[in-house]
């Protein structure tokens, strides 16, 4: 084998692949969480993407409400959203088979059976005598046939040698793309868990204050007879009476609102779960209470983050296939060398089409090189360059977002727990204070002033109190969400 064959060789089974090698980001992240620091300045590191997560914890069964665990499971099978985020990762796998089926040769198989005739005016007619002389010496006609039968089989194969690895970096990419679609698919299914769970939070406590409503009308009707039967007694007069039934109408026009903002929130957690809302709130049943927050949570460090939150791994990745995008490109700048071939039979008679004089085959290398294009391959890279800078800012765009998504949402849940404890000391204070007013009010000694203001804080504690309970509750989502959905 001469030397240039060698070299051939030599190219066609070591090859090189284009373009820049892929490196992970290696980010500076805080030692801890800023609102947990307190005033000890926080240290940086940089920290790599970590391995995947192996599944998503069960977050939501810390809440001990089996119909929120129920409602978890049918968002997960029937939410739209999450259809359309899975529709796209089989797409990304099937691009993906594609692109690497273009590492091996196409071999194709075909058969045709046609009848044909030759024009004889036309210009690949070969002009040939009428006439013949015989053996005799005599001319006779030469009768010419110009339609025949045509029989072929055969195989052709085409095989584009990827010598300088531009098909093999779009593999490269292509797997990116199914590894950021799949993160892309758990962002989704994160952002879905925590908006089940916060709307079912938020229609719960409008059940429960407008429950407080209900019961607070009752008090206030309650309190209109006792005074309609004081006047009548003569023990006051008309004005307390007036108080009492202007009362019961201010806080009976509440109920038109909380049943509206109840409503919409039933709508918002119907379309969540991809179903419609009589028939939820037929499963949602009667007045519960508003589930409540566990009283701790594992915040962990601000470096899970990078393998917690699936919108960070989803924007690696996609780093990952910009990267191998530009390999894709350089390779459009070398030669491309293609080895094509084909092996058949033919014959005019389909009898002897099966003789081995009925073979053909050819085979052949061939090879283009582009000399010009007005700079468009050169153009291309640049173009993909620019798209791995955008993918390298959206990256560090998106940790940063995680990391005040976490801060935020930690001092939220913190604060507001704290605010909860407060209201709930001040509606034992003001339920105290309604007992006596009421008290000192049938004995003759209190003003039903004193009542009526007693009984208008007492409901509005409480209306703040279920208000409370509710943040917190929808806080706690809030961070589990900003954290990643607690992926173990």
């Amino acid at each position: 084998m001469g030397r240039m064959n060698w070299l051939g060789l030599a190219l066609l089974l070591v090859g090189c692949e284009v373009g820049p090698n892929y490196k992970a980001p290696q980010t500076r992240l805080p030692a801890q969480y800023a609102f947990r620091a307190a005033t000890q300045p926080a240290t940086t590191q940089p920290v790599a993407v970590q391995a995947p997560p192996i599944r998503l914890a069960e977050w939501w069964r810390s809440f001990n409400d089996p119909i929120l665990n129920d409602l978890i499971n049918h968002a997960v099978q029937a939410n739209l959203d999450l259809k359309i985020a899975t529709a796209r990762l089989i797409q990304a796998r099937a691009q993906y088979g594609i692109t690497y089926a273009g590492l091996f040769p196409t071999v194709d198989v075909d058969g045709t059976a046609t009848r044909q005739r030759v024009s004889l005016n036309g210009p690949d007619f070969i002009d040939v005598p009428t006439t013949v002389t015989n053996s005799a010496g005599k001319q006779v006609p030469v009768h010419f046939n110009n339609t025949y039968d045509l029989f072929q089989a055969g195989f052709d194969a085409t095989w584009e040698l990827d010598i300088f690895g531009g098909q093999k970096r779009a593999v490269e990419s292509a797997k990116a793309d199914i590894e950021s679609s799949w993160e892309s698919r758990n962002d989704v299914l994160v952002s879905l868990l925590a908006e089940t769970a916060r709307n079912y939070i938020e229609y719960r406590a409008f059940q429960r204050r407008l429950d407080l409503t209900q019961q607070d009308i009752r008090s206030e009707e309650e309190s209109v007879t006792v005074t309609r039967q004081r006047f009548r007694a003569g023990l006051t007069n008309d004005l307390d009476v007036a108080r009492a039934e202007a009362e019961v109408t201010t806080t009976t026009a509440q109920l038109p609102d909380l049943t509206r903002q109840m409503d919409a929130s039933l709508q918002t957690l119907a379309v969540t779960l991809g179903t419609d809302a009589q028939s939820l709130e037929t499963e949602l049943g009667p007045v519960r209470p508003i589930p409540v927050a566990p009283p701790n949570v594992p915040v962990g460090l601000p470096s899970d983050l990078l393998r917690r939150r699936p919108d960070v791994r989803a924007a690696e990745r996609q780093i990952a296939s910009a990267t191998a995008q530009i390999g894709v490109a350089t390779a459009e700048l070398f030669p491309q060398f293609t080895l094509t071939g084909s092996l058949g039979l033919q014959s005019d008679h389909f009898k002897s089409i099966g003789n081995f004089n009925s073979r053909y085959w050819s085979i052949g290398p061939s090879v283009s090189w582009p000399l010009f294009d007005a700079g468009k391959i050169r153009s291309n890279i640049a173009l993909q360059k620019a798209i791995t800078a955008e993918k390298w800012a959206n990256y560090q765009k998106t940790v940063l977002q995680a990391l005040s998504d976490v801060e935020t949402a930690l001092e939220s849940y913190t604060n507001e727990r704290d605010r909860r404890v407060q209201l709930a000391k001040s509606v034992q204070a003001l339920q105290r204070a309604l007992d006596l007013a009421n008290q000192l009010y049938k004995q003759g000694v209190g003003e039903f002033l004193d009542v009526l203001d007693a009984e208008r804080s007492l409901f509005t504690a409480e209306d703040l109190l279920a208000q409370s309970d509710q943040a917190v509750s929808a806080d706690l989502v809030s961070l589990y969400k900003a954290l990643g959905g607690g992926w173990d």
